[in-house]
């Protein structure tokens, strides 16, 4: 139930209205309302909290009673890591492979989705038996980030110091703050060394530091659609989608775990999403997919007659709503804004030359997020201070989204990174 102060916020908001001169009035009755209406059963929040069903997640808490320190200052008391496996880890441990997610992912990176877990493996044709990385094989770890919302320690968390969610108190994170957490969990597992370290986007945002803070813990990574630093553009987008999520009112400043279901910040979540998913795919996708079709084909004048790309739009926001945490996409969408390879390590080639890792890395022609030419100069930096890089540039249709989608290309270049 929402708090007596948050209803008497609402009542003030509406009286300042409701007093507003009759010109103001008639104004604002005369603006079209979006027709778009969101589920009354969606969740304030799509997190995963201690009571719902575990399914394949294990969990650690990292910290020992020991509060874990983070990069831009502040700390966390507790620190838990929820985490999948899959395979068996050989008697030398030389057999682990760690696969990183992206904004919106989690550790179920293979399977089927059930009441546990809400969607698929995001990468279930190239993690499983038999497949590129083989848990036949390969001992298969994936850690649900430090910030996320599927189990590990982040802004839907209970906070030990009240017992209440973190919400807008919880701390600014970073990639590295990311991969000093999935150590521990490598520490915890008995793994001294990957035999691989793969991911796309984000995940390859924590491939690289993973190279660069531990040198000794990683034979070989696999850094795809992602860069050595956030762009500019890359910021730009990130702000707006951030903007969406703050600028809802039911997005409380973050403090919306108490609200009602069907009263959490649906709205700027969704358009978070819809943003994102606009330079996630390519215009050739777009085009090809949806043209400019209408959802009703008798209906194109009014100022809200939708397009079948806004329905679409509209869909993966609803769909992420129920998966995810407006916090969490906050939290984690500015540690990647604040990824940079070279911070506090002098120039990028002094950051690349502490790589050991042989790497590959691959684009997707029609990338316009994570464009080919950072994943090219990933391979001129490693190759610049004398270390081994591969480049692969996978021709598909589907924009920065081909790292999930193109998964036979994809699934070729992890065979040969693993083989090597």
């Amino acid at each position: 139930m929402a708090s007596a102060k948050r209803k008497q916020s609402k009542k003030l908001n509406l009286d300042v209205i409701e007093g507003g001169n009759g010109a103001v009035e008639a104004a604002l009755s005369e603006i079209p309302q979006h027709p778009k209406t969101y589920s009354r059963d969606l969740p304030v929040s799509g997190a995963w909290f201690p009571g719902d069903p575990v399914g394949h997640r294990k969990f650690i808490n990292v910290t020992d009673g020991r509060p874990f320190a983070l990069e831009a200052g502040g700390i966390l008391p507790e620190v838990v890591q929820a985490y999948e496996t899959w395979g068996k880890l050989n008697s030398d441990s030389s057999n682990a492979v760690l696969v990183c997610h992206a904004l919106t992912g989690d550790s179920h990176v293979s399977g089927d989705s059930s009441a546990s877990h809400p969607t698929k493996g995001w990468w279930d044709e190239v993690v499983g038996p038999g497949k590129a990385i083989n848990t036949e094989e390969f001992f298969v770890v994936c850690v649900n980030v430090l910030g996320g919302c599927q189990g590990s320690t982040g802004p839907s968390s209970l906070n030990p110091a009240n017992n209440r969610s973190y919400g807008s108190t919880f701390p600014n994170v970073t990639i590295r703050d990311i991969v000093r957490a999935q150590a521990k969990v490598a520490d915890h597992l008995g793994i001294d060394q990957w035999h691989a370290v793969i991911g796309g986007s984000m995940g390859g945002m924590q491939v690289l530091e993973w190279a660069a803070m531990f040198p000794n813990r990683v034979s070989r990574i696999s850094p795809v659609a992602t860069s050595l630093a956030a762009s500019a553009q890359q910021i730009a987008w990130s702000a707006v989608g951030r903007a969406s999520i703050a600028l809802d009112p039911r997005w409380r400043e973050g403090n919306y775990y108490e609200a009602d279901p069907g009263d959490g910040p649906h709205a700027g979540l969704a358009i978070a999403r819809a943003i994102a998913q606009i330079h996630y795919r390519s215009d050739e996708s777009f085009d090809s997919r949806f043209g400019r079709d209408l959802v009703d084909r008798d209906s194109l004048f009014g100022l809200w007659d939708r397009f079948e790309v806004e329905s679409y739009l509209d869909y993966h926001g609803e769909k992420l709503i129920r998966r995810f945490d407006a916090n969490s996409y906050l939290v984690l969408n500015r540690a990647m804004d604040t990824h940079d390879l070279a911070r506090g390590r002098g120039s990028l080639k002094d950051a690349a030359s502490r790589i050991e890792a042989k790497v590959a890395t691959a684009s997707i022609t029609t990338d316009i997020l994570y464009p080919p030419q950072q994943q090219k100069e990933i391979q001129r930096v490693i190759e610049s201070v004398g270390g081994t890089c591969s480049y692969v540039e996978i021709d598909d249709p589907n924009g920065h989204d081909g790292f999930l989608l193109a998964t036979t290309d994809i699934s070729a270049i992890f065979r040969r990174v693993l083989e090597t």
